[in-house]
């Protein structure tokens, strides 16, 4: 028992101090406790929530959620821009880019906005919070739970261990696909007369999917080249982009081709 605590303490230990000594002292990254605290939260939030909400009226939150939407929809512009911008200015490799774990002005550059990517992550847990309060339990679907939860330790290990490289790539297409679904999120909060300016709904799903196959194709052409960028994070990367883009594609089916001939029938 002793010999298992002990592995335990030095597995963890391992997993504090081999991170990046850059990013280690900024919130939320030195250990893993503050995000598994968060991660849990948000889990108890999803279980518990509608039942507190039962006895409840709905909340509209019109004017949090059009504020919220549209601040998301700044940061996420603000962290393409930066992605794409410093990966220009540092010569970055679309195929192979290791980490540049300097201290130099473009090596911190692109650790920061990974931290702002992986911070994002953190306050787009409040996504889920609106739907329970808007009472759209519906809309809580395993695919938003997992999505949320899972990119939330996705990013905290990407920042505390590879905050740049070949990580850059998600970062800066999802920032990109969060600008246009953050701008429809803003335009369908402002309620049902807007509801004939979202026609395009479809075709942000078919961005996000594309997005994912983009993904899969950048971190799986390393998997089978030498790039000094760890195999590790690719696989993992690869994996977790196949696993979203079955949910996607599943409910692209159930929502735009299965649910279409059930009202044409």
């Amino acid at each position: 028992m002793a010999s298992t605590w002990q592995k335990t303490q030095e597995f963890y230990n391992w997993i504090l101090e081999s991170g990046d000594p850059r990013t280690d002292p900024w919130p939320l990254v030195y250990s893993p406790v503050p995000v598994t605290l968060i991660l849990t939260s948000y889990l108890f939030m999803v279980a518990l929530g509608p039942s507190c909400m039962r006895q409840r009226q709905l909340l509209e939150l019109r004017a949090p959620l059009l504020t919220y939407n549209l601040a998301m929809v700044a940061l996420s512009s603000y962290m393409f821009y930066e992605f794409l911008v410093t990966s220009v200015l540092a010569n970055y490799s679309y195929l192979c880019q290791p980490v540049d774990y300097s201290r130099s002005e473009l090596g911190m550059r692109m650790a920061r906005v990974c931290w702002w990517f992986f911070f994002s992550k953190v306050i787009e847990l409040l996504d889920t919070v609106f739907l329970i309060l808007r009472k759209k339990q519906e809309q809580v679907t395993f695919l938003h739970v997992y999505h949320h939860g899972s990119m939330l330790f996705n990013w905290w290990s990407g920042v505390k261990y590879v905050p740049g490289g070949q990580a850059f790539f998600v970062g800066m297409l999802n920032s990109f696909v969060h600008i246009f679904m953050y701008g429809y999120y803003a335009l369908a909060s402002l309620g049902p007369r807007m509801r004939q300016h979202l026609w395009w709904k479809r075709y942000l799903t078919i961005l996000q999917l594309c997005q994912f196959v983009a993904i899969a194709a950048h971190s799986s052409y390393n998997l089978f080249t030498e790039c000094p960028f760890p195999d590790g994070f690719n696989t993992a990367v690869f994996l977790y982009i196949l696993s979203l883009l079955s949910l996607f594609l599943r409910f692209y089916y159930q929502t735009y081709i299965r649910g279409k001939r059930e009202k044409l029938t």
